[in-house]
């Protein structure tokens, strides 16, 4: 009998995503190589081992993090596959392993269709984009290191789990967000004081993301698109907008 472990091997994207009985704008990709995986979406990437077992009606897998936000965790679930199309559904949090291909309210249960892709290459930046022809200066507003309260994308909220321990650390135009020990993201920032609220532009991994701030007292919240996408004009975050709106509170700077 051919391994489904062999199949599996290669570049897939995400074509349905379907979490908590809500549809979201598909995206991110898993690549499998070995009987390792990386994948990446929400903003975030991550690492680790895959386990199946093919013979199990529905057949079962098993995703161990071992980088990335979810680092220590391991995620159950169910797959189909046939060709180029692998079906999974899997069990953000908690040990239970579905039964059926289904996303209920309040579960954390995720459906994704995926279809076979080609690696990404990573484009060329845009010069207008790049932090290296930016003149910027720092945000006093925005030094120091700050503790996540609560966060929410593409109008879901983020697992509580992750904002425990998330952390922003600012020093100068550097900026790093960590999950724990694990860096989430690292780059540069430029704000722009003629829009109200505050323009910010995050440069990472050159590329961009667009935003708004504000800052009262010791509370920072954020509302910032994703890649490629327009400035949000408010801190709101619904279903299919990709958008990350989050709120800081400092703890020290």
């Amino acid at each position: 009998m051919a391994k489904d472990i062999d199949q599996l091997q290669g570049t897939w994207k995400v074509v349905s995503l379907e979490m908590d009985g809500r549809s979201l704008a598909e995206s991110g990709s898993i690549s499998i190589k070995g009987k390792t995986f990386a994948s990446s979406g929400m903003g975030a990437a991550y690492e680790g081992t895959v386990k199946l077992n093919q013979s199990a009606v529905p057949k079962t897998f098993d995703l161990k993090f071992t980088t990335g936000p979810e680092k220590g965790n391991t995620n159950r679930g169910i797959y189909e596959l046939n060709g180029d199309a692998w079906k999974i559904c899997l069990a953000t949090r908690g040990s239970t392993r579905p039964k059926e291909f289904a996303a209920p309210p309040g579960t954390g249960i995720v459906v994704e269709i995926l279809k076979r892709g080609e690696e990404e290459q990573e484009a060329e930046p845009d010069k207008k984009d790049w932090i290296g022809d930016l003149g910027y200066e720092p945000a006093s507003e925005l030094e120091g290191e700050w503790a996540m309260v609560s966060g929410t994308f593409d109008g879901m909220p983020i697992d509580e789990r992750l904002v425990s321990t998330g952390k922003r650390i600012v020093e100068g135009c550097d900026m790093t967000v960590l999950f724990g020990k694990d860096v989430y993201s690292k780059g540069k920032y430029t704000v722009d004081r003629s829009l109200t609220p505050t323009g910010i532009d995050m440069h990472v991994a050159r590329k961009v993301q667009r935003g708004i701030y504000d800052v009262k007292g010791k509370i920072l919240r954020l509302s910032i698109a994703g890649a490629g996408q327009e400035r949000p004009h408010d801190f709101s975050s619904n279903v299919g907008d990709r958008r990350t709106v989050v709120v800081w509170k400092k703890i020290s700077g």
